[in-house]
């Protein structure tokens, strides 16, 4: 690998050496699952001490971008890992996006479908009524990392046919509020561990079993309707996901 030039004049010399080497990761110089050289040969390469790689190497680790193990070295991760605030609303695309990844879908496909009794609760709809079913393999950067599954009334566009397609190619959020005037208010969700059953290892390219985190969502509009359920099985390697705890507040006197 060639030297690098820092500067950082305006920022920590480990942060310019953690964006260096990001960007190495982004190229492709460094690729995913390959060994970055021992500690003192690319602190050499990189004109910096083995402290100030160490720290750019952690707040990499940090990132989800590498692995380290002692006495085994430090390894490029198989895929970066997208970090979520679970106190804030996300679609799967801004999430994306926000990690400084590009968003992308395959295999996706919309449909209608009579809405079964559990998803016309959530929905607040008939059983039976038409339902939009979005199903999709979410990417970044072109890696498989969430199968979605997102249901809404097909009510909603039933006069704009043309908006079908667009919603498997881009986020449905985004769409609901460009071209329909909708905004999403919030959503309540749940989470819990699942193993990949056949048809989603497939999608997700995984072997049958693989732990995933599987999210269930319905979001609701500002006057309070229920519009979209969501269905999504996020590769546990791929997602971090953090959550603000916040104190009790005044609870004596």
């Amino acid at each position: 690998m060639p030297a690098v030039a820092l500067k950082t004049a305006s920022k920590p010399l480990s942060r310019a050496v953690r964006e260096d080497l990001e960007s190495w990761i982004a190229r492709g110089r460094l690729r995913p699952g390959s060994q970055l050289p021992p500690e003192p040969e690319l602190a050499s390469e990189m004109g910096v001490s083995r402290a100030t790689l160490r720290e750019a190497l952690r707040l990499l680790e940090d990132q989800g971008l590498v692995t380290r193990t002692r006495g085994a070295g430090t390894f490029v991760a198989m895929r970066p890992r997208v970090t979520n605030n679970l106190d804030a609303n996300f679609g799967v695309t801004d999430a994306i996006r926000a990690a400084g990844m590009r968003p992308g879908y395959e295999d996706g496909g919309v449909r209608v479908e009579p809405a079964p009794e559990d998803e016309a609760v959530r929905l607040g709809l008939e059983p039976g009524a038409d339902l939009l079913v979005i199903e999709r393999v979410r990417t970044a950067d072109g890696t498989p990392v969430v199968f979605s599954r997102d249901l809404l009334p097909a009510s909603l566009v039933e006069r704009r046919p043309e908006l079908r397609e667009r919603l498997v190619r881009g986020s449905i959020y985004e769409m609901l509020e460009r071209s329909l005037g909708i905004a999403i208010h919030h959503g309540v969700a749940s989470f819990r561990p699942v193993r990949a059953d056949r048809v989603v290892a497939a999608k997700l390219g995984v072997p049958r079993g693989t732990m995933l985190l599987y999210l269930r969502q319905v979001d609701f509009a500002d006057d309070g309707r229920p519009l979209l359920s969501s269905h999504e099985h996020h590769l546990a390697d791929a997602f971090e996901f953090t959550v603000v705890r916040r104190g009790p507040g005044r609870r004596y006197t």
